[in-house]
């Protein structure tokens, strides 16, 4: 008797790199496939981080539509892209991190050959991101901003009165106002629903959503928008 082996599962929380040698996996015709195809051309890019851009950028453009993107501790950019690419109405973008990865010119490049109109509309900012001027008709965007770098993202769209998009990671409880609820809920709980809480308190609508946890067990989304003044 002889036993067939499994192959082995296609885990899109991996951090392998994608390669040309994973392009036969994105063979269809949607866009996720074109963005993940031109992915695998760059062959820069951890496989997580195409399904984390990509998962959050859906959500937020059902929620919002239109702005200049700005992606705060963007690194490589890709969230930043997809978002234009889901939305022509947005002019540009301005990707923003005190480290931009050398691969992140080849990741452009790879994206602007499959979609030309990227051209130009997409530039990367070596600074903090208390430097960037944001504006009232601006998204602000953050894939996995690690710990207190998430506050920092919503402190600088809640001071320009702008849209915003996070989805969290490496939550430093103990640096967190929602220390005192940490016994009724999980501690990263906990300092999300806090930070909901507050966003809500800065005179902002709020949506909570999560990505699927197969991509990666910090999977909550949280999204705001400026009430009107009355």
């Amino acid at each position: 008797m002889t036993w067939a082996l499994a192959p082995p599962r296609f885990s899109r929380a991996s951090t392998n790199r994608l390669t040309a040698h994973d392009l036969g996996r994105f063979a269809g015709g949607s866009l996720f496939d074109a963005i993940a195809r031109a992915v695998c051309a760059a062959g820069c890019l951890p496989r997580k981080e195409l399904y984390e851009a990509w998962e959050l950028a859906r959500r937020v453009r059902r929620r919002f539509r239109g702005g200049r993107i700005v992606d705060l501790a963007g690194g490589h950019g890709l969230l930043a892209q997809v978002l234009l690419l889901l939305d022509d109405s947005s002019p540009s973008a301005l990707v923003v991190d005190t480290a931009i990865p050398t691969s992140a010119a080849a990741l452009h490049e790879a994206l602007a050959a499959a979609w030309p109109r990227l051209r130009g509309r997409v530039e990367f900012v070596l600074a903090d991101i208390e430097r960037v001027t944001i504006g009232a008709g601006d998204l602000v965007v953050s894939c996995h901003a690690c710990g207190a770098l998430t506050d920092r993202v919503l402190g600088q769209a809640v001071r320009g009165r702008a849209r915003v998009a996070v989805l969290p990671c490496c939550h430093d409880v103990r640096a967190s106002s929602a220390a005192a609820c940490s016994g009724w809920l999980d501690p990263a709980l906990a300092t999300d629903a806090a930070r909901a809480h507050r966003l809500e308190a800065q005179g902002y609508h709020v949506w909570t959503q999560t990505i699927p946890v197969e991509i990666t067990p910090k999977n909550r989304v949280l999204l705001g928008a400026p009430r009107p003044a009355h």
